[in-house]
């Protein structure tokens, strides 16, 4: 039978109020009943640093994005460089089964992530989303050992006040106590957990903790298939920032007890902290390396887990020799040539010297912020600012506040924080501060 392949031709666009209306019929956000109780803002159009809106939000109808839209869009919007590598692969395939073929834009990006990674990492699994990598990351770490005959090694080690993502095995090593996950306690794998690291990015490692990590694991060696944390700063799971000795001292202990090294770099990779991936500030390599959120500057959804070869021979070698997992869309040829795309922007521009600068700016416009009434600390690493309250945020006033200074922010928790785009100007970057304080101040 023919089929009708008449375009229906353009759709009219919803108008807000009806939009709103089906949104809170059909749509489920994140971290969110059914039906929504809070109406969110209808973006329009994004561009550079700001979002703008379908209609006024407390007198505003653009936005100065202080998120990077969850970490990710680190060159902002709509910009010319991706989206032309976005409508080149476009013309040419969106989409093409990774089983039994290859393409020139995943081989690209992977040869361009392993030139870049933790020397060591050489191996590149395209995945889905950050959870998925951290799953394919798990699986890698349980197959391993399982091919080396020692099966017993099939729980997880890491340290409190972690997140991970929200699927199975990511959410078992989130922290059980008061974290986003906490609902799903008896019911997850139960994994190991050292006690929080101390705070400080800058402070003087802890023996006594060092000592802690390196007992914990020894403790559970027989047992563990891998140890893994997200280096240097904990992201979702408390906005924490921690000594590299810590990465160092959990990189000793496992090689002492024969114990493989995860680091989650979704939210810390490509410079957010200073370093193009936080494993640099430690001076390790790990045996598997987790990739995501800016990988494709905020276009489309994508990651990687890297792994050594020391991995990916051992599962080689086993009774099965194959890592079995293959998403539907792993490798998809628009994810990987924008992905390729990104990556190139930022080691071609001063990605260093851009970060750099928002942390200074970051850090001169937070300072009132420690005088604040309910401002327990401020802190502030690479393109990464926070404000720790004594008390959990009104999350609904303090995005009313920041709004009302001309800037989008979602606080969680106790905590009011900002990781802008590497590309927000000096002026965008004080506007942020203000919106801060005067989100700390209403939350």
């Amino acid at each position: 039978m023919d089929l009708d392949r008449t375009s229906p031709g353009p759709q009219v666009p919803l108008e807000p109020d009806e939009l709103l209306d089906l949104d809170r019929r059909h749509v489920w956000h994140p971290y969110g009943p059914m039906p929504g109780r809070t109406a969110p803002l209808v973006v329009e159009s994004a561009a550079g640093v700001r979002l703008r809106l379908a209609e006024e939000f407390c007198g505003r109808r653009e936005l100065v994005d202080g998120m990077s839209s969850w970490w990710s869009a680190v060159h902002g919007y709509n910009h010319p460089v991706l989206n032309e590598a976005a409508h080149t692969q476009l013309e040419r395939m969106s989409h093409v089964m990774f089983g039994g073929l290859t393409h020139e834009p995943a081989v690209r990006l992977a040869k361009r992530l392993v030139d870049i990674a933790p020397e060591g990492l050489e191996h590149v699994f395209l995945a889905d989303s950050g959870s998925v990598s951290v799953e394919v990351a798990v699986k890698m770490c349980l197959q391993y050992w399982r091919s080396r005959g020692r099966g017993a090694k099939q729980r997880l080690m890491t340290w409190r006040g972690g997140y991970h993502g929200d699927t199975w095995q990511p959410m078992s090593v989130c922290d059980p106590e008061g974290g986003m996950h906490e609902l799903w306690s008896g019911v997850l794998p139960r994994q190991v957990f050292a006690d929080a690291p101390p705070s400080g990015f800058e402070a003087a490692p802890d023996e006594n903790y060092v000592r802690h990590l390196h007992e914990t694991v020894g403790r559970h060696a027989d047992e563990l298939a891998a140890v893994i944390v997200e280096p240097v700063v904990q992201g979702a799971g408390g906005m924490r920032f921690h000594s590299p000795a810590y990465v160092r001292a959990l990189r000793e202990a496992c090689d002492e007890h024969d114990v493989l090294l995860v680091l989650d770099e979704i939210a810390t990779g490509f410079g957010r902290t200073g370093a193009l991936f936080a494993a640099e500030h430690a001076g390790v390599t790990p045996d598997v390396m987790c990739l995501g959120k800016a990988l494709t500057g905020g276009y489309l959804t994508l990651a990687a887990a890297l792994c050594t070869p020391r991995v990916a021979e051992g599962i080689s070698r086993g009774e099965v020799p194959v890592l079995a997992h293959g998403p539907t869309f792993m490798g998809n040829p628009l994810a990987t040539a924008v992905a390729d795309a990104s990556v190139g922007l930022l080691l071609e521009g001063d990605w260093a010297g851009e970060v750099r600068r928002i942390e200074n700016g970051l850090r001169e416009g937070l300072a009132p912020a420690a005088e604040l009434p309910g401002v327990t600390d401020v802190r502030v690493l690479g393109a990464i600012g926070v404000l720790q309250l004594g008390h959990d945020v009104d999350m609904a006033a303090a995005a009313r506040a920041a709004a009302s200074s001309g800037v989008w922010l979602r606080p969680f928790r106790d905590m009011v924080y900002a990781m802008p785009p590497y590309v927000t100007s000096d002026e965008d970057v004080s506007a942020i501060c203000s919106a801060m304080l005067a989100a700390a101040s209403e939350g």
